[in-house]
């Protein structure tokens, strides 16, 4: 078990590199404690789910989608034994304004090694004789949507044998494959369903190893020439000074994220326990913008999502897509004990400035 959690990195500020790997299914359900990205969440806490309205995008109101969870726990408190952050993000690409995280959710949840929901002892490596793999009903009876694996208490009026977190869900499922199953007619897997979740991986980790060499990154502090003639008709050199210095930060800090993520191009995550984010951008770091814990306590970085996984999300669209530059979760600095609740934590959308890309 241990072996498949992020290690803290509290002495040192280690930075844990997240990648993904192709896994069996039972290996990613919730009695392994996985890591993982897409599918439907493997839920720690099989009671107190996030309800539909925690859920929901702040901006077009609709469910957020499973993104991805991360297995953490707090070796200092026998409550975090077992620790999970749950991440969802809106699937509407208008939702996605620039630098605004209103189309995210994040989630803490945490159990103590004697828990009612898991043995005490560590699960096998091995593959279990019978898989108990319900996507639609937990071990506590909680009904789950079909569609996204959420809490579902929204039953088909019909047969009653399904049930959705949402209407919409609801009516996604009937067009492409509830219809059938109602009518008592023979049901096929419809590419379109499975496409509403994003494709599924494992999330394995390994130490951040930098080269041995720490060369010295040369910037560049002048603005293009070009560029500068433009602007400066009209302008005071004041204003003009302060744009130039701008840029220059905004380019020392897009030139430092290339620089540390070109050993690891590969990497969708890293996690970084009570360090700092590897910002894309001189724009938009938060200050003062980091709300406490209703506990009392600060909530501090732990890790961040990074642009090379969209590359594996299957969201390019000719019009417009999800994105972002990079996505810093903010969690309780005393990891506070909530019981069997899912709690709510922070997250911070950056976005790259202009022309930037990775």
């Amino acid at each position: 078990m241990a072996a498949k959690a992020v290690k803290e990195t509290k002495t040192n500020r280690e930075v844990v590199l997240g990648f993904l790997e192709e896994a069996e299914s039972w290996q990613l359900l919730s009695n392994q404690f996985p890591s993982k990205v897409g599918g439907r969440p493997a839920w720690l806490s099989q009671v107190d789910l996030p309800t539909v309205s925690e859920l929901q995008c702040e901006k077009c109101k609709l469910p957020t989608v499973f993104l991805l969870q991360v297995y953490a726990p707090v070796t200092e408190y026998d409550r975090c034994f077992h620790r999970t952050l749950f991440v969802f993000c809106c699937k509407t690409p208008a939702c996605y304004s620039r630098n605004d995280n209103k189309c995210f959710k994040v989630f803490r949840c945490q159990l103590p090694r004697k828990n009612d929901f898991y043995p005490f002892d560590p699960p096998s490596d091995e593959k279990p004789d019978q898989l108990m793999d319900d996507n639609q009903v937990l071990s506590s009876g909680l009904k789950l949507c079909r569609l996204c694996g959420c809490l579902g208490q929204k039953a088909c009026s019909r047969c009653h044998c399904v049930t959705y977190c949402s209407k919409e869900h609801q009516t996604i499922d009937w067009k492409h494959r509830h219809k059938k199953e109602c009518s008592n007619e023979a049901s096929q897997s419809s590419e379109e369903l499975n496409s509403f979740l994003f494709p599924e991986w494992e999330l394995v980790t390994e130490p951040e190893e930098l080269p041995a060499k720490d060369e010295k990154l040369h910037e560049s502090h002048s603005l293009d020439q070009e560029s500068m003639t433009c602007v400066n008709n009209g302008l005071e050199n004041s204003e003009l000074e302060s744009m130039a210095l701008h840029e220059t930060q905004d380019t020392k800090v897009f030139q430092k994220f290339k620089k540390r993520i070109a050993n690891e191009p590969q990497q969708v995550l890293r996690y970084c326990k009570e360090g700092s984010p590897l910002w894309v951008s001189a724009e938009h770091e938060p200050r003062d913008e980091v709300p406490e814990c209703p506990c009392g306590a600060k909530r501090l970085f732990e890790f961040q999502i990074m642009p090379q996984l969209l590359n594996h999300l299957k969201v390019d669209r000719t019009d417009a897509s999800i994105d972002w530059g990079t996505v810093a979760i903010y969690t309780c600095a005393d990891s506070c004990d909530q019981g069997t609740k899912y709690s709510a934590e922070f997250i911070w959308k950056q976005d790259f400035s202009g022309e930037q890309a990775v």
